[in-house]
């Protein structure tokens, strides 16, 4: 047993401190957690900090949906709840997650509620996964539950596994054009320099002394631009982080040609899908509605949202506020019009979900087709243009024999 200083927040933000005897950091973690109270620190007296530093939940979406599939067939044959956790904690590599799920399992075995246990772990278990949890708790079908998790989990992969692939090939083309045009700066343009003074003092072509000037430039101030770069990047990194600023950056990347047409398509196949799945799980619309705004990844998608959930709270039916968002398409609008009407909207928006996952398929496919020819001309133009520009010299030296 030894003494652990902590800090922690409330529910009301209000900073809170003090001082715990435990046997570990995780045990005083635990406690706090079940105060209600967020964990900011903990350090044991008279020692350094005993908090792991990690970013992230440390927990990958395919640990847990592999986890929630395999929870749901162990419910569904009839073990209690308690073993289920577990065996799964047991056999699970990833340790951070085996802490997690140790932890859930105590508090558990101690009387409380799954959902209230999952809670605990927000960065892991989602208001989401952990409203269809209760929900599946109060109604006797966790099992069904689990498994339509495991189904949303997995097509939620799957999304940002296509819009992942969709960048790997321009961002790695862009890091290979910017890593050639250093070296040719650094080493290439230089030699041919050198190779012209000692030639005579003839005069260059325009092209070829704004390249040896650049080549000057970067190698005397190479810091500036390095400087520029990085600061371009933590400049949109710091805007982000201000909701003005992601309202903004999120609103842009929805106009921009091709790209916003791919994300526009994701967004609301992730839509549909959560409501559909929160909606035939027994999760009350303006519940659901609420849910989906906090998980739909952008800020404009998330006000348009909100707002038609404030309409709805007023009355309204769904499709009315849903069009005047002007966020999703029309054909989206009038399907979840349709499904009012008839009494089977989470069908309805499964089905939407459906046909807008085979969209993204097909457009990832003609994004990558269409941005390879794009990313190779740019990368042929920039490295070309300066391999033409320092042999313009040599053609005119050439030209002037001939003559």
């Amino acid at each position: 047993m030894a003494k652990f200083q902590w800090e922690g927040t409330t529910r009301a933000g209000e900073k809170r401190r003090g001082v715990m005897d435990a046997d570990s950091a995780a045990v005083v973690e635990d406690r706090l957690r079940a105060d209600g109270l967020t964990v900011g620190r903990v350090r044991k007296e008279g020692g350094g900090l005993n908090v792991n530093i990690q970013i992230g939940s440390g927990v990958a979406p395919k640990d847990l949906q592999i986890f929630t599939r395999q929870l749901a067939t162990m419910i569904d044959a009839g073990l209690p709840l308690v073993q289920c956790l577990d065996i799964l904690a047991a056999q699970t590599e990833n340790k951070s997650f085996q802490k997690i799920l140790t932890s859930v399992k105590n508090r558990v075995e101690q009387g409380s509620t799954f959902s209230d246990a999952l809670k605990q772990h927000p960065k892991v278990f989602d208001e989401l996964y952990v409203n269809l949890v209760a929900a599946g708790e109060v109604g006797g079908i966790l099992d069904s539950i689990l498994n339509r998790l495991a189904v949303y989990i997995e097509k939620n992969v799957k999304l940002r596994g296509q819009l992942k692939s969709a960048m790997y090939y321009p961002t790695g083309i862009l890091v290979v054009a910017i890593a050639v045009i250093c070296v040719m700066l650094i080493k290439v343009i230089p030699t041919f320099e050198k190779m012209y003074h000692d030639m005579g003092h003839a005069e260059l072509p325009g092209a070829t002394k704004v390249v040896i000037n650049l080549s000057h430039a970067f190698l005397n101030r190479w810091y500036l631009f390095a400087g520029g770069l990085f600061g371009t990047i933590f400049g949109i990194m710091a805007m982000r982080r201000t909701e003005g600023g992601r309202i903004a950056f999120d609103r842009f990347l929805l106009r921009v040609p091709v790209i916003g047409s791919v994300l526009r398509k994701i967004v609301v196949a992730r839509f549909t899908r959560t409501l559909g799945t929160l909606l035939s799980s027994g999760v009350p619309i303006l519940d659901a509605l609420d849910i989906c705004a906090k998980t739909a990844g952008n800020r404009v998608v998330q006000a348009g949202i909100m707002r038609a959930r404030a309409k709805i709270a007023e009355g309204h039916d769904m499709a009315g506020p849903l069009a005047e968002s002007r966020v999703f398409p029309t054909m989206v609008v009038q399907m979840i019009g349709v499904g009012e009407q008839t009494g089977a909207m989470d069908q309805m928006l499964t089905k939407i979900a459906d046909f807008y996952e085979e969209e993204v398929d097909t457009a990832v496919a003609g994004l990558t087709s269409l941005i390879e020819p794009v990313m190779m001309a740019f990368l042929g133009v920039v490295v070309g243009g300066l391999i033409i520009a320092m042999y313009l010299p040599i053609f005119k030296l050439a030209g002037n024999i001939q003559g």
